[in-house]
């Protein structure tokens, strides 16, 4: 299955984590965003930072100097590909040894999180494993802590303030179901006062993250699109508003507030940044890492649109993630005493060892799931070459099944004795983590 087909699936089914934004190469080159720069492209560099601006390759020191004057900056990721990660490490690391005061915004808590990050910043005491538990991130976000670990070390040795930016997720599903009129008066406060809905081009964006824009369109139903769309706008919203009042009332002259969100919250301009600029008089910009290659075996990326981003910083192609998925999906909320599975990726862990849509998690290890954030913790502890020992309800019976951690092959290269002459293949790009648990 494409990473595209995946989240389309997933996003459907649950919304449950924001989007991403996988680098697919259509979603890069479409003609929207910015009228000064959507009608050319800019060349992509490998470890290369190119300003969508001038066209210019340039260092990350260099990059620093650019965003002198610049406010609030967007860096985008993908969650599970950890060369996205070192992006954003360095950026932070070279605008603070530039001399602006850095402060970061955080797509994995919710505002009503913030204490845990305070307790992060001000209580050198306090362990790694401390604040994973307390502050719930296996529950709040789910992703392996390690992905973003250098970050959150960096900023606590360089005394950044961390802030948490997102809506609680609750919220987000009623702006799906029901709309923005059905939040509570406290959930109502994390969002600027109006939200655009309405942008076209921002529509257009949406549907391409899924692939085929037509076939998308001509498929789903308009009231699914609709409020999946409207909750997309909704954590864009969010993530702005709330990285601009944590600006306002902690920075200084010299701030830079960097939040660290999906790059599809940032894309073009249309997301985060296109609902948070009536509310914002400061200068915006935007660094989004960019895969050479959208799969291994593609066809090497040397082009984005440049509406882009301000800055596109290349990065190898993506592969498999440093830590495993098993590949399953579940239901936000439990259905009964259990977690159901609304979806298995195909030619995953998962899909080989016989799991299926509707089966019920009872336990993995013997490890009862009585909670989301008890499987995504134990799966942190899990690599390649693992095996986990399910405990499920099929039917109105229980079952075992073991799931087998291993990675899928990579496509056999042609056999060079064979009679029929093969193309040229364009040479692959070095391979970096990407994928990830749902």
């Amino acid at each position: 299955m494409s990473r595209s087909a995946f989240f389309a699936l997933a996003l459907t089914a649950t919304l449950a984590f924001p989007l991403a934004a996988f680098a697919d190469d259509h979603a890069a080159h479409l003609a929207i965003g910015d009228p000064a720069r959507k009608d050319r492209t800019v060349g992509i560099v490998l470890d290369g930072i190119t300003d969508s601006a001038t066209g210019d390759t340039i260092s990350v020191a260099e990059l620093a100097a650019r965003l002198d004057g610049v406010r609030l900056l967007f860096v985008g990721e993908s969650h599970v590909d950890m060369e996205f990660h070192r992006v954003q490490l360095r950026v932070l690391q070279e605008l603070q040894r530039r001399g602006r005061t850095v402060m970061i915004g955080l797509e994995m808590y919710p505002v009503t999180e913030q204490q845990w990050l305070d307790r992060w910043y001000g209580n050198r005491k306090l362990t790694e494993e401390q604040f994973l538990t307390e502050s719930r991130w296996y529950k709040n976000w789910g992703y392996h802590w390690n992905y973003y670990r250098d970050i959150f070390l960096f900023a606590r040795e360089h005394r950044v303030r961390m802030f948490g930016v997102n809506l609680p997720r609750g919220a987000v599903s009623t702006i799906r179901a029901k709309g923005f009129d059905s939040l509570t008066v406290a959930q109502r406060a994390m969002l600027p006062p109006r939200i655009d809905l309405e942008n076209e081009e921002h529509k257009r964006l949406f549907r391409a993250f899924f692939g085929d824009e037509d076939a998308l369109h001509g498929n789903m139903p308009e009231g699914m699109f609709n409020g999946m769309f409207r909750a997309q706008c909704g954590w864009d919203a969010a993530m702005g508003w709330n990285a601009v009042q944590a600006l306002k009332k902690y920075g200084d002259e010299k701030s830079i507030m960097v939040v660290l969100i999906g790059s599809g919250h940032v894309a073009y301009g249309l997301g985060a940044e296109r609902q948070v600029k009536p509310f914002f008089d400061g200068r915006i910009a935007s660094v989004i890492p960019y895969a050479v290659a959208d799969e291994p075996g593609g066809k090497p990326t040397t082009h984005v649109q440049a509406s882009y981003a301000n800055f596109t910083w290349g990065l190898p192609a993506s592969t498999d993630p440093i830590y495993p998925s098993t590949g399953i999906s579940t239901a936000e909320a439990k259905s009964g005493p259990r977690y159901k599975v609304i979806n298995v990726a195909e030619d995953s862990p998962a899909a080989a060892a016989g799991v299926k849509t509707g089966d019920e998690i009872i336990s993995i290890d013997g490890v009862l799931v009585d909670e989301k954030e008890t499987s995504n913790r134990y799966m942190s502890t899990k690599r390649w070459g693992d095996d986990l020992r399910y405990r499920l309800m099929r039917g109105g019976q229980e079952i075992e099944l073991t799931v087998h951690l291993r990675r899928k092959h990579s496509q056999p290269e042609p056999d060079s004795s064979a009679a029929a002459p093969q193309a040229p293949q364009a040479p692959k790009a070095p391979a970096a983590p990407s994928g990830g648990n749902k």
